[in-house]
Order: structure tokens, then C-alpha cells, then sequence
């Protein structure tokens, strides 16, 4: 069993404790804060920055989209600018949230002084090297771009006094394990560490267990639980039917679509077939350069593009503030990776739409997905589109045969009903 403070939710909140000013930020950087146009600190940010702030270990559980960035970014930040000698690692799974994490930090101690260093795969390592040399305050990186330096001995632990561990049941379910564990055995044991997550898989305990002092855990809604504000939708179609039905809700949503597929071998032949009814779209996958998917992503972002094809390399990492509708093209083959995908829309209190393919075949797929989210997917008829009845009846009849009761909140047709300073690492809505 771990030992572990629970913070209590205060069923009530004062003006101060509404704001970032009444969660201990010094008022230096509490005034950078509030220029980058942050005014109201969301749930995770609210419980974890204080206990953060006081140099607690925390277990942070909550889903993508809650602003954990700035839960975990302030207390680092704060941290270095008390102690000159304090250095932080943040430590995360893919290459685009790690470039979306150090853009965030840069943005928050900037006019500090405070130097980062992204270091991930795909990226030329020189530059890296440099930058390391260079005494940055804060390591943001990938675990197997960090052993690459820890091997190459460009790199040293041996000064980190704050670590953090973002999105650390997604580097488990990519099989990052056993580096995380050789960063853990090389960092300095007297050090704050603070871990987020939106599950709580046995990898993680196991961490609490063997790496935290009595961590102080902050839960926003279940772990696995899908934001309220989504609206969701499923289809149940034959395979042949994905790309048509595709094609037709991209002609009736006009806003930002955001496609997942399971693997990477279709996305191009999506993207191309997209592109030939003249539908701005990018791709981004593990066959494509850092380049090319940082330049997917910033298109995707600016408006450049408006439909961005991806596997799931990208189910946490992007951030972009808009997305009208998700499409899961393939269902996940973990239920929480739905809970990902589907995070990347009804982000910071807006209204967001996911619209799920499932092959008759799927109905335990769907079943393991409502028993996580707590939330039943109606099925909707395929819209003007050859309509085959034996696979929404066979789907019905099987998706029926449910041995449980969702319990909750759920939302059905957009209503809700009720449901049962040195050295510091030595180098819409349908229209």
C-alpha cells in the first residue's frame, strides 16, 4: 500500500482561492503569469501548485486538457528561482508534447532567465550537446534520447532536484519501463518528484511505492474519465465504408477535424484521397521527420491545415485550442487511449464532439470503452450512405448484451441523463 496524503476538494471557493494569487506564487512570477493571459487556475492546478509550491511529492491524476502543464511548470519554475542551484527534468513519451512542454516553460520563465533543453530522438544530437554545456536549468526530454546522452556521457544527473514524470502511464503502455527505471537509479534520491498521470496502471504505483515520500495525490474526476463537455457518436460500418463516411462528415463539419487510425500504414492514403476533394490535410506518424511533423502540427494550429491525420504518437501530444471534432477512423486498442484521443477537443471548458468508426465485430472494444468512461456511445445510422442493416443490428444486439450498467454522467445526443547557477547537468456542432 503506498503512503500518500489525499487532499480534500473544498466544496466552496473564496475569491482569492479562484485565482492564481491565492496559491502561493511569488509575486514576481505570479505577475508573469497573469500577462501570459492566465487568470483562473483549473482543478489540478488549484490542488497541486500549493503542496507543489511547499516541495511535496505529488500524484497528479487527471485527463489530458486540464492544464497540468502549469500544475507541475509554476512549482519548477518557483523552485529554480528560490534556489539558484536547483535544476529540474521533466520527463515525457513523445517528441511533440515535449516540444509543446518546453515552448510552455520558455514562455513562464522567460523573463527569469531560466534556459531549457528539449532533448529528443529524431533531433540532431550536437545541438543538443551544446545546449547541455550551456547549464540549462530544465531537461525536457524523452526517455530514450535521455539514455542516449547518460550513455554517450553528455549528460549528468547528478544535480536534478526536481523531477517530473508527465503523461507517465502512456510512457508504460509504449514500453519506456525500464529506461524510466535506469533515469530513476542515476537521479539524485533527495529530490522532489512529482508524477502525472491520467490512470493509475501497477507500473506507476510501483513507482510511488519505490521513488516518492508520501506523495500528496490530487484526482481530478475518475481516473479514466472522459471531460463532460464531449459529445459522443458511433457508427457501425464495414470497413469499405470508413472513407466515404469520413468524406461525408468532413463535408459537414467545418471546423478542425482531428483523425486517429490505429497504425500508420493508411494515414498517406487517407491524406491523399482527402487532398483530392481539395481538403487541406497533414499527417503525423512515426514515419514522418521531426520536421514534418512539427510543421503538420504548426499547420494544423495556424489554419494552414484543416484536417490533421495521425496515429496515436499524437493522442498527447497536441495542444491546440479549437478542435471541433475527433474522429476515431480505427477504435484504440487500449480503452484509455480513447480517453486521450478524445481529450484533444472540449479543451479549457469548450464544446467538443467524438465521433467513433466501429467494425460489427467491435462490440467488446466498445463495451471496454464504456466501462472506463462510464459513458454509452449511441449509435447513430449511417447518413446517406448505402445502409446495410445487418451490421448496426448485429452491433445493436451485441453492444446490448451488457452485463453492466454505466454509472454517472453521460451524454447522449448532447444532453445529459443519468446512467445506472553551475553544474548544472554538467553538459458543433453538425452543420
Amino acid at each position: 500500500m503506498i503512503a500518500m496524503q489525499k487532499q480534500a476538494d473544498k466544496p466552496l471557493l473564496n475569491e482569492t482561492e479562484s485565482t492564481f494569487g491565492g496559491l502561493g506564487i511569488a509575486p514576481n512570477l505570479l505577475d508573469a503569469i497573469l500577462r501570459l493571459g492566465f487568470k483562473t487556475p483549473t482543478s489540478i492546478q488549484r490542488k497541486a501548485i500549493p503542496p507543489a509550491i511547499d516541495g511535496k511529492d505529488i500524484i497528479g491524476i487527471a485527463q489530458t486538457g486540464t492544464g497540468k502543464t502549469l500544475a507541475f511548470g509554476i512549482p519548477l519554475v518557483q523552485q529554480i528561482l528560490k534556489d539558484g542551484k536547483k535544476n529540474g527534468l521533466i520527463i515525457l513519451p513523445t517528441r511533440e508534447l515535449a516540444l509543446q512542454i518546453n515552448e510552455s516553460i520558455q514562455k513562464i520563465g522567460r523573463g527569469f532567465g531560466i534556459k531549457t533543453v528539449a532533448l529528443i530522438g529524431g533531433a540532431p544530437i550536437r545541438p543538443q550537446v551544446n545546449a547541455i554545456r550551456d547549464n540549462p536549468h530544465i531537461i525536457i526530454g524523452t526517455p530514450g534520447r535521455i539514455i542516449d546522452h547518460l550513455e554517450q556521457r553528455t549528460l549528468s544527473l547528478r544535480d536534478v532536484s526536481v523531477l517530473v514524470l508527465d503523461e507517465a502511464d502512456r510512457m508504460f503502455d509504449m514500453g519506456f519501463a525500464p529506461q524510466i527505471n535506469k533515469i530513476l537509479q542515476v537521479v539524485p534520491k533527495d529530490r522532489q518528484t512529482m508524477l502525472f498521470s491520467a490512470t493509475m496502471p501497477d507500473g506507476i504505483v510501483k513507482i510511488a511505492s519505490n521513488h516518492m515520500k508520501l506523495p500528496v495525490r490530487v484526482e481530478i474526476d475518475r481516473s479514466g474519465t472522459a471531460a463532460e463537455n464531449i459529445e459522443h457518436e458511433l457508427f457501425i460500418v464495414k470497413k469499405d465504408q470508413k472513407n466515404p463516411l469520413l468524406k461525408k462528415l468532413l463535408e459537414e463539419y467545418k471546423g478542425s477535424v482531428l483523425v486517429f487510425l490505429r497504425i500508420k500504414f493508411g494515414v498517406k492514403k487517407i491524406c491523399d484521397d482527402l487532398r483530392r476533394i481539395g481538403i487541406s490535410v497533414a499527417e503525423i506518424h512515426s514515419n514522418r521527420s521531426l520536421a514534418q511533423r512539427k510543421e503538420a502540427l504548426e499547420g494544423f494550429k495556424r489554419g494552414k491545415y484543416r484536417v490533421l491525420v495521425a496515429t496515436d504518437i499524437a493522442s498527447r501530444g497536441i495542444d491546440v485550442k479549437g478542435i471541433e471534432l475527433v474522429i476515431n477512423f480505427d477504435l484504440p486498442d487500449n480503452p484509455e487511449d480513447y480517453v486521450h484521443r478524445i481529450g484533444r477537443t472540449g479543451r479549457a471548458g469548450l464544446a467538443g464532439k467524438a465521433i467513433s468508426f466501429a467494425l460489427p465485430d467491435q462490440g467488446a472494444k466498445i463495451k471496454e470503452i464504456e466501462r472506463l468512461t462510464r459513458i454509452y456511445l449511441p449509435i447513430s445510422k449511417v447518413p446517406e450512405l448505402p445502409y446495410i442493416p445487418s451490421p448496426r443490428l448485429n452491433a445493436r444486439n451485441s453492444f446490448n448484451k451488457r452485463n453492466y450498467s454505466p454509472r454517472g454522467p453521460v451524454r447522449i445526443a448532447g444532453r445529459k441523463s443519468s446512467g445506472s547557477s553551475s553544474g548544472r547537468f554538467g553538459y458543433g456542432k453538425r452543420r
